[in-house]
């Protein structure tokens, strides 16, 4: 969490249903849902860090995982937005 509270610029990547982003997103986040990464992986760039969010964290460790088995560097945003 401490690389995500500076200002370093960063490709954060929220995987909740469009229903649940209509409650907000953070600043600069993308929206691809999580059924949808598989069909977005042509526009993921290796050696760059992408932050994965969901609402709680869970959903979006499952993703953090399979980005890096197809070696991104992925991290999972723990507590998700409900941690916001």
């Amino acid at each position: 969490m401490q690389k995500m509270e500076s200002d370093e610029s960063m490709h954060i990547i929220d995987i909740r249903e469009d229903y649940e982003v209509q409650t907000g997103m953070l600043k600069g986040a993308e929206h691809i849902p999580m059924q949808t990464i598989p069909d977005h992986m042509h526009t993921f760039r290796q050696n760059e860090p992408y932050y994965i969010i969901c609402a709680h964290g869970v959903r979006s460790e499952k993703v953090t995982g399979y980005l890096r088995d197809h070696d991104f560097e992925a991290y999972n945003v723990t507590g998700g937005m409900a941690a916001f």
